[in-house]
């Protein structure tokens, strides 16, 4: 074991200490889209990470997937930081963006199947790797035609089989139902609920949908304007905020986010701006 492994409490899959990031805009000009945030994400659990737009979220994920450049200390996976250990990291990881990452013209087999040699899978293990991929999320029938004919929730379930294809064992998830009907967005979580069940992996998913949050999430923090607010499971939030708030007797998450996060919606364009809102809404359009 080495020395990065002995610095984190057992059971840790992602450790934050103090991470900070600023967007330079020029002119000395600059953003603090992350200010400081200390946060555990424990190994095998489901963790999300909720907040506005431009809470932060994003860009703590893109910090903690090697991304974007931290300095040594902040950011540990594994174990491993994520600044010194950059490849090591990677290995470890698979992500699944906001932005759409398969290609429409090759099949969804061949779509896994490049991921597989992206991430180094052995060449004797590919071929079955990526059969394994493909049937985890329930794509084996269709896995031959073309991305481009797929429905918006079967392009995301073979975004998550192109994460999987490596075995990872920390998947990160932005937005991953972004754009999707009830019924794509509770197949694309059944596929991820049955991996981990079946593997022990950790999953760490931003999202807005609060309903996802309180049925699939075991913990939750909460960002705004780029500092972890709350921090729980969603039973702890909501006791929290009916004990801080006599007005809500009986709290659902909506009204937690609204209780950390909603009081000055005027802050929110910090985390990439208008070429983040541009590249959501244009994967909500493909996806849908």
């Amino acid at each position: 074991m080495g020395q990065d492994e002995d610095e984190d409490e057992p059971g840790a899959a992602v450790v934050c200490e103090g991470l900070e990031f600023e967007f330079r805009h020029g002119k000395g000009q600059s953003t603090k889209a992350v200010d400081g945030v200390d946060l555990t994400v424990r190994a095998g659990e489901v963790f999300g990470l909720l907040g506005p737009n431009g809470a932060g979220k994003t860009t703590t994920i893109r910090a903690i997937t090697t991304l974007l450049p931290v300095p040594a200390g902040m950011v540990r996976v594994f174990g491993h930081d994520a600044a010194r250990h950059r490849m090591q990291v990677r290995r470890l990881l698979g992500y699944v963006p906001q932005q759409l990452s398969a290609d429409g013209g090759l099949t969804g087999r061949e779509n896994v199947a490049l991921f597989a040699r992206v991430f180094d899978v052995p060449r004797a293990e590919r071929a079955a790797r990526v059969s394994q991929a493909i049937a985890a999320v329930d794509l084996t029938e269709a896995a031959d035609r073309m991305a481009s004919s797929y429905s918006g929730g079967m392009v995301r379930r073979l975004e998550l089989a192109q994460a999987l294809v490596s075995a990872p064992r920390l998947l990160v998830l932005d937005e991953p139902t972004i754009g999707l009907d009830p019924i794509a967005r509770t197949s694309v979580w059944d596929c991820v609920d049955a991996v981990r069940k079946a593997t022990g992996m950790t999953v760490l998913v931003t999202t807005h949908y609060m309903d996802e949050a309180d049925h699939y999430c075991d913990r939750i923090g909460l960002m705004d304007r780029g500092r972890i607010r709350a921090l729980g499971t969603p039973a702890e939030l909501k006791a929290q905020v009916s004990a801080q708030d006599a007005a809500l007797d009986n709290p659902t998450l909506d009204d937690v986010f609204r209780f950390y996060a909603g009081r000055d919606l005027g802050h929110s364009e910090k985390e990439g701006e208008f070429s983040d809102v541009r590249r959501t809404r244009r994967t909500a359009s493909r996806v849908g």
